[in-house]
This record gives structure tokens, sequence and C-alpha cells, in this order.
């Protein structure tokens, strides 16, 4: 079954979105408040990241139970009822599923400690390490427990690579997508799957050419498969998302590719990571635009041509706001907002918002390092520091990087912390949210742009179905493309700078029809002019 790609997501971060009962955490039934909100914006699926039960040392993605709800955020109950819920708003419940590594304290690592050997063979124990880092930095080895063993964490060191070359685990990793699925859950995200399928025999990375060792194995191509026949490939409405790291187009061509059975979409990462210097996130650059252009480009044409499909996205839990980004905030919010927003949502490919983007949320503009609580930041930090720079200048580059930046709790309206608790919040509202809030933005800009894209999408096959081929590349202020389905065609312009831009207009698109704009429409010529951060798509029929 191909999914349908109409559908637009809208991802959660449960634990920001909203509290209903004051401990300061958002919660199941928080969600279930804003169910109308969702409904008026107009999206078809909604992705929880995980709720299960966790020791939190990286926010719920080390998993203690996979098949419980942390009492944190309510009761299985509460999720039951939630599921219930948004089936009346014709809306999907989207899982976020954490197979390639569990958290030590989950039952399976505790008795693999305890010296059960069924249980040790569930994670990836090696007498000698290999040089690996972990992605949050230092090693990717920790001892396991006295034995003179190690184990793989290529997170945290709570957070234990699982082995599925054992087919014990495949099992068991099945039966946990089949009990949320007996939950009526049919639409499913999965955590860093392409990292699951780690060869027989580790060697060190300096061995391989670029990417690392561990990533885009043959064989996560043939587990995905397993995965896909044993649990939501049954399913006739399944939609199912990969998040792959450090990948590439032909390995997500593969992935996506409806003739693989394996997933239907992937997420990638590459074009979040043209403000990083000499390829490192904790430094602070300039976005490279011309790389951005091309890495769209690239990726938009050859997935088209090979039939893979990706998930389009500017912002989700691990990043700082795109519009901080990629956009002069100061002058050009609203503009560079829906700009962003079109330059996604009119390409090939499943739109994916994060809570908040919509209105225009920023990063919170923290002062302190106080302030923050993510692992990964504050191990940046402390590794910036021992590298050298000084206090301002490692706390500027947290500031610009940290993943807390998009976990800040949701800005509802312009109450006590946004209206987001009655209590203290777990981390601190950003600092505009007197401004920036859903009350004020619902019948904003930005918001009423967002509800126009959703809904052309379900009205024109040419923006879910179309193909994608690159236009005016050579333009260094514009990233432009075109779709193609039948005998219509679709010219989008998207100006990602602070300035007017004139480009001419080929004759067969004068005579089409401006579908959207941010601007006040104007007539068409054989020259457009590209307002400030403007977005123009351009329909013939």
């Amino acid at each position: 079954m191909v999914f349908d790609k109409k559908k637009v997501v809208y991802q959660i971060y449960p634990k920001s979105y909203k509290d209903t009962t004051g401990n300061g955490v958002g919660d199941l039934r928080g969600i279930i408040s804003k169910l109308p909100y969702l409904e008026e914006l107009g999206v078809d699926v909604i992705w929880l990241n995980p709720f299960y039960p966790s020791p939190q040392r990286d926010n719920g993605y080390d998993i203690s139970d996979y098949t419980a709800v942390n009492p944190l955020f309510d009761s299985m109950a509460d999720f039951e009822d939630l599921v219930q819920k948004v089936k009346a708003y014709g809306i999907d419940i989207m899982l976020d599923m954490v197979l390639n590594h569990c958290s030590t304290e989950h039952e399976w690592f505790q008795k693999a400690l305890a010296g059960d050997r069924y249980y040790q063979d569930f994670f990836i124990l090696r007498d000698q390490p290999t040089n690996w880092a972990s992605k949050f930095g230092g090693n990717a080895w920790a001892p396991f427990g006295d034995t003179g063993k190690y184990y793989l964490h290529l997170f945290d060191v709570t957070q234990a690579d699982l082995n599925w070359r054992n087919p014990h685990v495949r099992k068991e990793l099945f039966k946990v997508v089949n009990f949320w699925r007996d939950k009526g859950v049919t639409c499913f995200r999965f955590d860093v799957i392409n990292l699951i399928g780690k060869d027989e025999v580790l060697k060190d990375n300096d061995q391989f050419d670029g990417k690392p060792e561990y990533t885009d194995r043959p064989i996560a191509h043939d587990y995905l498969k397993m995965l896909n026949q044993a649990t939501f490939g049954q399913d006739s409405d399944s939609m199912t998302v990969g998040e792959m790291s450090f990948t590439d187009i032909p390995n997500c061509i593969q992935y996506s590719n409806p003739n693989s059975h394996e997933l239907d979409m992937v997420f990638n990462f590459h074009h979040l990571k043209v403000d990083y210097d000499q390829g490192q996130k904790w430094t602070l650059k300039p976005f490279d635009f011309a790389e951005l252009k091309t890495l769209f480009h690239t990726w938009g044409e050859e997935m088209s041509e090979g039939g893979g499909w990706s998930a389009l996205f500017w912002n989700n839990h691990d990043q700082p706001r795109a519009l901080n980004r990629f956009v002069d905030v100061e002058h050009f919010r609203n503009e560079g907002a829906t700009m962003l927003a079109a330059s996604i949502h009119l390409s090939r490919g499943t739109p994916y918002i994060y809570m908040g983007e919509e209105i225009g949320m920023l990063d919170p503009d923290y002062e302190s390092m106080a302030n923050y609580v993510d692992v990964e930041s504050i191990n940046a930090y402390q590794a910036l520091r021992s590298a050298g720079k000084t206090e301002s200048q490692a706390f500027a580059i947290v500031q610009a990087k940290s993943r807390d930046n998009s976990r800040i709790p949701m800005q509802w309206n312009d109450e006590e912390n946004a209206v987001f608790s009655t209590g203290q919040p777990w981390l601190q509202v950003g600092k505009t949210y007197r401004d920036i809030n859903v009350a004020k933005e619902k019948s904003g800009p930005i918001f009423t742009f967002y509800q126009e894209l959703i809904a052309l999408r379900k009205i024109l096959p040419i923006i879910a179905e179309g193909s994608y081929q690159s236009a005016y590349q050579d333009n260094p202020y514009i990233y432009a493309f075109e779709r193609q389905y039948g005998k219509q065609r679709l010219l989008v312009c998207n100006n990602f700078f602070a300035k007017t831009v004139k480009v001419p207009l080929p004759k067969a698109y004068q005579e089409g029809r401006v579908l959207l704009s941010n601007y006040p429409e104007e007539a068409l010529s054989d020259t457009i002019t590209l307002k400030p951060y403007q977005t123009l798509a351009i329909l013939v029929d």
C-alpha cells in the first residue's frame, strides 16, 4: 500500500506542549485539550516524542519500558482516550519508536548486568572496544559492570545499543511495535533507524571513508524489511518515517521506495548543517546558502528520479529554530516564516510542522547556562571550555545551537508562563511569549499561511504527487524549483535574503496564475521582483 501523500504531520514534544496538572510538565491530557486547535490548523497526523518510562537522561529517548506510559505524562488510560479523541477530529497519531538503543535501566540491560547470558546477547559487548566516538561526546564504549567487557552506546552512556543481529532482540522489538498497533496506532517514526545494522566484526572508524562504520550498512535494509513484514506492513493505512543519521541519497531511495517494502519516507539532516563550521555543530557561522540550495536540489531531483520520498522539515526537537538560523527575524519574521514554510510545503515530500513553527516561535534567548537542561548542550559547553573557549564564547555557541531552543514550552497566550503550566515549567519559557503566542497569532499572517499551504496540498495533486526539478540554479539569492504533474506545472521561487531580487520569468509562466504569495499579488510579466523573504508560486494548467 502507498501512503497518503496529501497528509501533513505536526510534531508535538509532549513535555512542552500543555500541562494540565500544574507539575510543570506537559501531558497527554494537555494534548487532548488542544485537539480543536490542531483541527483548525488542518494537520492530519500528530507525531509525539517519547512518553514512555524513562530516567530522562536524554528527554525520553532513553526508554526503560517500551510498552507503558511514564506517569509524568499521565496514564495508559489517558493515551487510549487520546487515540479515540483524535479519530473524532480525523487525525492520526504517530509514535516515536527508539529501537536502536534502550536505557541501561531497562529490564533487559539489568538482567544482562546481573549475569544472564541470554540478555547479554541483547547488547553489543566487546573485550576490545573500537575508537568510535559517542554522538554526545566522549567514548562510545563503557565498562560493562566488572566483567572486563565494554558495551556500545552511540549516544549517552545510559543508552545501550541493542544487538539487532540477535533474532530474539528483533522479535522483542517487533512485539513493541505491535503492542502499539493493537492500541490503534498506525503511524510510526523510527529513531536513528539506519544505525541498527552494525557489522559482526567491528572496526575502527579510520578504516572507513567518511561515513561512520555503523551507518547505512546493507543489513539495515534487511532488518527494515523484516520490521515492515512483521508489523506496520500489515496495515493499509500505515505511515512510517525513518530518522536517518549521516545518510546518503542511494540508501534513502532504497529505504523509502515502495518497491523496497521498508519505510514510507526518510528524514535527513544535511540541510541543517549548512551553518556548521568545518562540519562541526558547536561552532558559529552564517548559513551557506549555496550549499543549502545544492543540497535541496540534489536530494529533490534524485529522490524524485529514484522513486524515494522525503520527510521535509525545518524544525524539530533536536534543532534550534530555523527562523533564528535563516532569517533576519528582527525585521522580517512574518515574511521569513512564511517563505520557509512554502519552500518545503510546496516541494516534493511530506511536510512536518514542529509545534510553535506555525506561529513563528523563536529561540528563548536564555542568559545563563543555568537555564539549559539538555545533556548534549551541557557536555558541549564543558568541551568548548576545555578546548580554550572563554565562558562568553562557549555560551554564545550553546545559545545558538542547543536542542533546548526548540524544547521550550509552547506559547499559548501572553499570561504568566504562556499558560503552558500553572506551576514552574520544567524548562524556562522563551522571552518572546508576550508578543508571540497562539492567541495573538491565530488570525495573523503566519498561522493563516500554514492553513492555506495545508489546504492546497489536499486540493492540488501537483503538490502532493508532482515531480521535482531545480530552477534558477545560478541565482545567489533564490531557491526555486518546478513541479510537474500531467500537463500542470508549478514554479516556486523563494528569496532567502532581506533584499529585493529581480529574475526573468519564462513565457509559459507569464500566462499562469499566482497560486500563493506572502506579499500582495502583482500582475505577472516577463520579469518578477521578489521582495525580502518573498515566496511566489505560479501555476500553469
